[in-house]
């Protein structure tokens, strides 16, 4: 028996190891081609591993180029405003949904459901015509809730159930001792759904980072464009430049790994969490 179980762990090691192969496999072709010359891309049989290693791309594309740094910032405002408004409108209406008495909570929930799986382009020209009319386009603030659109479905859809697998008596304890309900939701609840917490950050920001679509729509200011515009250029009428497109998108990969890897453990409980309550 035990014997069987060691096997069943090798077993599900191997399969861990297969899939995080492949899963990490297209982040590895991308730095790959990064530093590939043009002449090698598309050598045929395919180089997995570079015979000949350029870091031609980087340097003018990164080192030399100033005008990269104003992309990536933009990304970072978009991203954080859009975790920001996420959180701070996600948080009270999942609460809401999960602690009172609303009449309706089922249509609700159904509707943010359905908002969930509506596809951004079908939004993005209601948005254009809106932000057009109140004078938002080619502002910061228009990316933003148009991304936070995105995000805030999801986001109410995995906090609801943290905040419903806190037991109530805790709140009830806390009003006893004269605790306002709003401090008790700041000091006590909040502090336990901090994995969901996590988890919805995360997502949110990675929904407003790898953005194009709003960004092509509702701006056309080059001064508040964000990365992944900035990667479109690359892409031109008679070809594309590959190992400059891939440099910049593996830098553009990095904050999206460096966060994941900073709260893995949270997201995954966070993921796992939500799922099962």
């Amino acid at each position: 028996m035990k014997k069987r179980f060691v096997e069943s762990q090798y077993v599900a090691s191997l399969i861990g190891l297969i899939s995080t192969m492949l899963f990490l496999f297209p982040v590895y072709w991308m730095f790959v081609t990064s530093i590939k010359p043009m002449s090698a891309i598309f050598a045929i049989p395919p180089q997995i591993i570079p015979r000949e290693v350029t870091t031609e791309a980087y340097i003018d594309n990164i080192l030399n180029n100033p005008e990269i740094v104003r992309f990536f910032l933009n990304s970072v405002v978009i991203a954080l405003g859009t975790l920001v408004l996420t959180l701070a409108l996600a948080v009270p209406v999942a609460y809401a949904l999960a602690r009172l008495d609303i009449k309706g909570k089922g249509a609700i929930i159904g509707v943010m459901l359905v908002a969930q799986m509506l596809p951004s382009i079908m939004l993005a020209l209601p948005f254009f015509l809106l932000f057009s009319h109140l004078g938002l386009l080619n502002h910061f603030i228009a990316l933003i809730l148009a991304n936070t659109t995105t995000a805030l479905p999801f986001a109410v859809l995995v906090l609801r159930p943290f905040f419903m697998s806190i037991p109530q008596g805790l709140e009830e304890a806390a009003a006893m001792d004269g605790s306002n309900r709003f401090l008790t939701f700041v000091r006590i609840i909040l502090p336990l759904a901090k994995p969901g917490l996590l988890t919805v950050g995360a997502f949110a920001f990675l929904f407003a980072w790898g953005d194009l679509l709003y960004a092509l729509i509702l701006t056309t200011d080059e001064s508040i464009r964000p990365l992944t515009v900035y990667l479109y250029t690359f892409v031109g009428q008679h070809g594309t430049n590959w190992n400059s497109l891939m440099a910049v998108s593996f830098v553009a990969i990095i904050p999206i790994i460096l966060i994941f890897i900073a709260f893995q453990k949270h997201i995954v409980d966070g993921i796992a969490s939500g799922s099962m309550k």
